[in-house]
């Protein structure tokens, strides 16, 4: 039975524990999501033999922080309440509004100077133990004990992966997270959540039959929205004329009109900005040429412009691509899905300007340096080149638009996360299971244009890649980075099963730096972002009358029965 529910690429369990578990330092655990329900304990860590493994060999001093949007897989009381929540969707950075309150929470447990016992451990886990937990760990040993950025990621790498499996971290907007929180970190730890509009997406190279979408986080980080999907009215199509005049002259003008504040960077600030840079093309896995299997050369150049206002509620921003070919019988063919995220408070030079980020800029990215499906490096056919955005935020529009988000000092409290259903749910995204391939012919998409023909997609691999399994690669570690974990012993030590009590330390980094003159005045948020309702946004209605993640096919406009893709 196990054989036949167990996934092709098994996790590297330790011969006597039994666990799939690593220590990445001494007091933090990175481990895959424990299950206390079948099939998934019969092939995942079953709850109470973790439970058993850390009472044996860290009694009363040990608590979990958990980071799964689709549900734990077990009750809180059966790890004794001690459970720290802040879920978000599989295979995506967090909203970095809850960045503060994580590193906060894990700072409070492990250096609690009214501890009875020292040895306290913190354990992380999403669901393979990977991606969500990695960026979580490395974050921490980046702003709350002081280390560089590439040596968090060396080390998560080297305790938690199998050699020759890559990188512990290799989403390419996970690392670019990473590099937004060793910014943080550096700068005072102040971050300025706004509403952000989208203005234009700039795509060169686009090739037929490509779904361009833009999504961000509601519901405290667990659900990504769909926010808008372009139609054929709302590109413009430019010729080879006209782009080799250059007329992506809106985009040039863009650039222009924030050289002023530019030239006020300073040498340090450059820099940063080009590692923030590097990192982005980082990510472990290099572009194969088997991502480009069936691909024509050529393409258009589009600018995308929205007919109406595309507003997201937080500085987190997702531009997603799809592309589908024709197919009969209320098929479609998908022969390439990949996807980008940004946040425009660091792209706009935020943490090096005192927290006052520019109002207006452009993201910029590669084909090949965005993410591809479910994590891995995969994305199919190529679907474009090269893409711009040019945002806008809205803070000047009136007041309340902003927010400054601090960690949480001593005596200050540490909020966590709504949890999602233990029991499981689709992860607040639709889109986390898709792939390459076949498939039904969604609503969303009934009347999107498609390619002319399936030929690209004939070549691709129809069996499952080995980037698509999440605990591919993974191995155990003890705390001294030892490959061998010893059995656990004893009796159960112990435990309250009561929510641990947490105070605060002052931040180890300069989280009383002076902010920019411009954010004087302005409300410090210390417990979180606030939650802001699609209701509050351009043209928005409540998210509550929208029960279904369906239902959120505009984003917080009405779902439209006569949505007309471009071609």
């Amino acid at each position: 039975m196990v054989s036949i529910i167990q996934p092709r690429h098994s996790t590297l369990r330790h011969p006597e524990a039994g666990l799939d578990l690593c220590y990445v330092t001494d007091n933090i655990i990175a481990t895959s999501g424990p299950s206390s329900t079948y099939p998934q304990r019969a092939y995942r860590n079953p709850t109470d033999a973790l439970v058993r493994f850390l009472d044996s060999k860290h009694g009363t001093n040990w608590a979990i922080w958990e980071f799964r949007a689709e549900g734990t897989g077990y009750p809180d009381s059966e790890v004794y309440n001690r459970i720290r929540h802040y879920p978000w969707p599989d295979h995506h950075p967090p909203p970095f509004a809850i960045i503060p309150n994580i590193m906060a929470s894990m700072r409070n447990w492990l250096k609690d100077p009214a501890a009875k016992h020292d040895g306290r451990v913190v354990v992380v886990h999403c669901k393979a133990g990977k991606g969500r937990s990695g960026t979580v760990a490395c974050s921490y040993l980046i702003s709350e004990e002081g280390w560089a950025a590439e040596d968090a990621l060396k080390r998560f790498t080297e305790r938690r992966m199998r050699q020759g499996f890559g990188a512990g971290i290799s989403i390419p907007s996970q690392m670019r997270w990473i590099g937004y929180v060793d910014r943080w970190a550096k700068h005072g730890k102040l971050y300025v959540e706004r509403q952000v509009e989208v203005l234009e997406v700039h795509v060169w190279g686009l090739r037929d039959g490509v779904k361009v979408a833009v999504e961000g986080f509601v519901d405290e980080g667990r659900t990504i929205k769909l926010f808008h999907v372009f139609t054929k009215d709302e590109r413009i199509v430019m010729d080879d004329t006209a782009q080799s005049q250059g007329t992506f002259a809106r985009l040039a003008d863009v650039k222009g009109d924030m050289r002023a504040a530019w030239q006020q960077r300073t040498p340090q600030m450059d820099r940063a900005a080009q590692q923030n840079r590097n990192e982005t093309l980082q990510s472990g896995d290099e572009p194969q040429d088997g991502d480009q299997t069936g691909t024509e050369s050529g393409g258009s150049a589009v600018i995308f412009r929205p007919s109406t206002r595309v507003v997201l509620p937080s500085n987190d921003i997702n531009i997603d691509f799809e592309r589908r070919n024709k197919a009969a019988y209320g098929w479609t063919m998908v022969t390439s899905v990949a996807h980008v995220w940004f946040n425009a408070f660091f792209e706009g030079q935020g943490p090096e300007n005192g927290g006052f980020a520019g109002s207006d800029g452009v993201f910029e990215i590669e084909w090949g340096a965005m993410d591809g499906i479910r994590g891995s490096s995969r994305k199919g056919t190529r679907s474009l080149d090269r893409l711009a955005v040019v945002w806008r935020a809205l803070d000047g529009e009136r007041e309340g638009l902003s927010q400054i988000i601090r960690e949480p000092k001593q005596g200050e409290p540490v909020p966590e996360t709504s949890p999602a259903d233990w029991k499981g749910s689709d992860g607040g995204y639709e889109g986390l299971g898709r792939d390459l391939g076949l498939r039904v012919q969604s609503p969303s998409s009934a009347e999107a244009s498609k390619a002319s023909s399936i030929k690209s997609s004939q070549s691709e691999k129809t069996a499952t890649n080995e980037d698509d399994d999440p605990v591919v690669g993974v191995k155990a570690h003890g705390p001294d980075g030892e490959e061998h974990i010893p059995r656990w012993g004893g009796s159960l030590a112990a435990a309250s099963e009561s929510h641990v009590a947490s105070s605060s330390l002052t931040s180890p980094t300069g989280s009383d730096r002076t902010r920019h003159p411009a954010l004087e005045g302005m409300v410090e948020i210390v417990t979180g972002a606030k939650q802001i309702s699609t209701n509050e946004l351009p043209g928005g209605m409540p998210e509550e009358v929208m029960t279904d993640s369906k239902e959120h096919l505009l984003g917080n406009l009405k779902k439209s029965n006569d949505v007309n893709f471009g071609s």
